[in-house]
């Protein structure tokens, strides 16, 4: 379902700046527009508060259609609406070597300060955007730039090491660490448009060429917490954080722990909002339902840059979407639910409800000789394949599907039925003794709602290396047969659970494709009898549940009227060779495909990922990556080839990687990066 086309109650008549070129105290330009009220650039002049988001995502290609819904609406609200292309990206000088480094900080903190002196500003300033653009908005606010008074951040996170696409619990995200960084070295590499930039698009074409970094290796260096995912990760000092925060997610979103954790944490004012959407904004969200979110950020903005007594303080701190159980799909249009109130976190109206992982499943208590049984298990290396996307982005095949498959493959406990509905609210988590037979293994604990005729939906999971029992900070070998103390916390989540239906947990030592397996088949044991437990946070309703006000329509500015020259084709595919027992999986996200913009401007990607492995050879596991974005205008055409690839020994990591890039049909500039990184512990 598409928002409605609209603008604010209200709304003002609104001029574009572009390009806006903003000064750098080195003396480098970044490229932005902004979007503002007539009025405020009269001779007069009615100065009005600004509203910034600062990413790399190219203002006038990829991002350009999304940008058009929602930055002229704040516009049309009263507002100016800068949207800034970091340095190194789109049409800015520079280059750009990571994500979120030091300097990306420091550029924002001068571009707020920059904006905040314009003669059509107040002074006080926003900060806004979802994924990378909700990290820095984060992460600037803990710098304290003076003019910045609020933030709305969207699918992001406190905590860059375990909770981003690069490690997941300790372990490396195969389906996600050499994808991202394949894309975003590619995306380093495009042109600038010399439309805009003028004869120097070249000169800085080939600066980003040469300065490009080989990010897989650089991320792969880290594998536990040290300073580079300190640096960046808010959960370091929740206390830096002084502007008001207003945090979005989506039960499907990969980032939703970091709103449990900062409304708990933060010392500012703040409030969230979950709905049961992808990595997405409420108001396209996917699952629905869809809310007008634009009308609810702008009250925000209202209260927080123009001073307005509006009440947005006044509702609970946390308003979440409580969703029904739904059987087991690849795609649900629709989440059935209902939305629930919490006026603090974390809740006083959750209880944990203790369950024993015994011989005989899930049990209240454990009792009896045969609740002390140890419990063994060796995965294959195929469990996993119902996963679903580890970020849903509303892309076919997004949602897990029915996990019986890996139910069957793992070791499974299930509860005896429900004797009455229960609602699941935050944290699962999953404490075991457990030993190893190798050095090295990880485990995946999976809940799952098993219907009367056996059908399982996916609840919630989690993952750790064992390796990191103690902490991320240190990660130690294993003693073979040497039991230790392991907790799993599963990703946040709400579900309601029927009465008649069994709790499954499903626990399995691989998972693939989204995680990199150990370097050898590794057999667990764990300890019954009362030693390895799982809680479960069951919510009960509260009287606000019923109270809470209903959300406007889903609004958007008009988007950008894009001509498609090839439509995006998204999916995953799995094929099993059984000759030689290899599996591949290819992935295509195709978000950007191949469009024309009213610029002229010519844009088309295209980026399959393939995974394959053999059952029982973990060793087996590579992951490559080929992509090919091409950008033109007229006789003005360029085109960056990428392939990249990823296997393993026991020892150690293996990639390569090379960047090709065309002006037309010549080749004017060629790199590669081969690496051997140590693995440390996974």
């Amino acid at each position: 379902m598409t928002p409605r086309s609209g603008w604010p109650e209200g709304a003002v008549e609104i001029e574009v700046i572009d390009p806006l070129w903003i000064p750098l105290p080195d003396g480098t330009r970044l490229c932005g527009r902004a979007w503002l009220p007539k009025a405020a650039r009269t001779a007069d002049g009615a100065p009005v508060p600004a509203i910034l988001e600062y990413l790399p995502y190219r203002k006038d290609d990829v991002h350009a259609r999304e940008d058009s819904t929602i930055h002229p609406y704040y516009a049309a609200a009263g507002y100016a609406a800068v949207r800034v292309d970091m340095r190194g990206s789109g049409d800015s000088d520079g280059i750009l070597t990571d994500e979120y480094s030091a300097q990306e900080h420091a550029d924002a903190v001068q571009v707020i300060d920059w904006i905040s002196r314009q003669p059509w500003c107040t002074g006080a300033v926003g900060m806004t955007g979802i994924s990378w653009s909700g990290f820095n908005s984060l992460q600037v606010a803990a710098l304290r730039p003076p003019a910045l008074r609020a933030i709305i951040t969207a699918c992001s996170t406190d905590d860059r090491y375990d909770n981003d696409v690069h490690y997941l619990g300790g372990v490396p995200l195969a389906c996600y660490m050499l994808p991202w960084a394949s894309a975003l070295m590619s995306f380093n590499a495009r042109a600038p448009d010399p439309r805009i930039v003028g004869e120097r698009w070249r000169e800085l074409w080939l600066q980003r060429l040469d300065g490009n970094v080989d990010l897989l290796a650089l991320w792969l260096t880290h594998q536990s917490r040290d300073d580079y995912w300190r640096h960046g990760s808010i959960c370091e000092d929740y206390a830096a954080v002084d502007c008001a925060v207003l945090a979005v997610g989506g039960w499907a979103d990969a980032y939703v722990d970091a709103i449990f954790r900062m409304l708990e944490r933060l010392d500012c004012p703040r409030r969230a909002l979950i709905g049961p959407w992808g990595h997405q904004w409420p108001q396209y969200g996917h699952p629905g339902p869809q809310v007008g979110f634009l009308q609810e950020a702008v009250r925000w903005w209202d209260h927080w840059l123009k001073g307005v007594d509006n009440g947005a303080m006044d509702e609970p701190m946390l308003r979440a979407w409580m969703p029904e159980a739904v059987r087991p799909a690849p795609d649900y249009p629709h989440r059935p639910g209902r939305w629930i109130a919490e006026p603090a976190l974390p809740a006083t109206s959750t209880a944990p409800w203790s369950l024993a992982l015994t011989a005989d499943g899930l049990r209240a208590t454990a009792s009896g000789p045969d609740d002390a049984t140890p419990l063994h298990h060796c995965s294959g290396q195929t469990v996993g394949l119902d996963a679903g996307a580890w970020c849903a982005y509303a892309l076919p095949g997004d949602m897990p599907l029915d996990q019986r498959r890996d139910d069957a493959l793992s070791l499974a406990l299930d509860s005896t039925p429900l004797s009455e509905p229960a609602e699941i609210f935050g944290n699962v988590t999953v404490s075991l003794r457990v030993s190893c037979d190798r050095p090295a293994a990880f485990v995946v604990a999976r809940l799952c709602d098993v219907w009367p005729d056996g059908a399982s939906t996916l609840v919630a999971r989690g993952v750790l290396n064992l390796c990191h029992h103690a902490g991320h900070d240190d990660p130690r070998p294993l003693t073979p047969g040497e039991p230790v103390r392991a907790t799993v916390a599963m990703k946040s989540v709400a579900y309601a659970v029927p009465a008649g239906h069994r709790l499954r947990l499903a626990i399995s030592t691989s998972y693939w494709p989204w995680l990199w397996p150990s370097p050898a088949p590794a057999t667990i044991t764990l300890a019954t009898g009362g030693d390895s437990t799982v809680e479960i946070p069951v919510r009960a309703p509260q009287p606000a549940d019923a109270t809470l006000p209903e959300f406007g329509p889903a609004e958007q500015a008009p988007p950008l009227p894009v001509t498609w020259l090839r439509q995006p084709d998204p999916g995953i595919e799995f094929a099993i060779d059984p000759g030689s027992g290899e599996t591949r999986c290819e992935i295509r996200r195709d978000f950007a495909a191949g469009q024309r913009f009213p610029s002229g401007l010519e844009y088309r990607d295209h980026d399959p990922t393939t995974l394959t492995i053999r059952d029982g050879d973990p060793l087996s596991c590579a992951v490559g990556m080929w992509r090919r974005i091409e950008q033109g205008r007229g006789e003005w055409r360029t085109r960056i080839e990428l392939r990249s690839q990823m296997t393993a020994d026991a020892t150690d990591y293996l990639l390569s990687t090379s960047i090709d890039a065309y002006q037309g049909d010549t080749r004017v500039h060629s790199r590669a990066f081969t690496s051997r990184v140590p693995r440390n512990h996974s």
